[in-house]
């Protein structure tokens, strides 16, 4: 009997998409409405996942903030694979000494820790929820990039491609209908995977208070505020977002992992 684990990793992370998306018909209380007369109380009927120090509901701003986390995983993504094809396209098609000097470019970027680059960008360019889905993807974009050159390179020296070549089809349409259609399989696996980590980046940045604005509800500024809460013995304020963030991350990670094996046996 063949493992049907990736189905069941498939509709949780499915069911916290439906939550993000319906958040507004499914949440009963507003994540942005103050009421300091119930503050850091624990989960109960009226508040399942308890309240934080503003009074505001976590459940709530837990749906609301996956819209928000979420959204910047998938256009962060989105972002870093166009950049990550263009540049590991050309590098790999063409290879010889254009190649070898797109790739020590890439290796000197990979050389300096990503989350440095993020916060350093982040810092000049701070803004809102556009600025950190352009920073985390214009930042992510080097693995896609080896990946494709990889996938090129290897593709380019196919009898099909050669044969392309001789019959004169243009640059663009070898590029594209060759090379990253039959390259495309793996370009997934690796914006999957991607995807899980440009979440932790936001959950990261926004801990440290430069991500997401505080007025905007997001996994990593729900972290954020509760710091000091925990201490006091609000576990809830902690637990509910952190166990949301690492089942979301697991969900996408296993997915990416089992796609991966569906490449690698085809």
């Amino acid at each position: 009997m063949k493992n049907k684990s990736h189905v069941v990793w498939i509709t949780i992370l499915l069911i916290v998409i439906f939550g993000a998306i319906f958040a507004p018909f499914i949440a009963h209380n507003s994540p942005y409405d103050v009421n300091l007369s119930k503050v850091l109380q624990g989960p109960s009927n009226s508040n399942i996942m308890g309240t934080d120090a503003m009074g505001r509901d976590i459940f709530s701003r837990i749906l609301y903030g996956g819209r928000v986390s979420l959204s910047v995983g998938i256009f962060s993504v989105m972002i870093s694979t166009t950049i990550g094809i263009i540049y590991g396209g050309i590098s790999g098609y063409f290879g010889g000494r254009l190649d070898n000097c797109m790739m020590r470019l890439l290796d000197t970027f990979l050389a300096i820790p990503t989350l440095i680059i993020m916060l350093a960008l982040q810092t000049i360019i701070r803004g809102g929820l556009v600025s950190i889905i352009l920073v985390i993807g214009c930042t992510s974009w080097l693995a896609t990039a080896r990946i494709v050159r990889s996938q090129f390179a290897e593709l380019r020296d196919k009898n099909f491609v050669k044969a392309a070549i001789v019959i004169g089809t243009p640059t663009w349409k070898i590029l594209i209908n060759h090379l990253l259609k039959n390259g495309m399989p793996a370009i997934v696996v690796i914006a999957t995977l991607n995807c899980a980590q440009s979440i932790f980046m936001e959950v990261s940045m926004s801990f440290l208070g430069i991500g997401v604005p505080q007025g905007t509800p997001s996994w990593g500024n729900m972290l954020n505020n509760a710091q000091n809460d925990i201490l006091s013995g609000a576990w809830w304020v902690v637990v509910f977002p952190g166990i949301t963030i690492i089942i979301s991350m697991l969900c996408i990670n296993f997915i990416g992992e089992y796609l991966k094996k569906k490449v690698t046996y085809a």
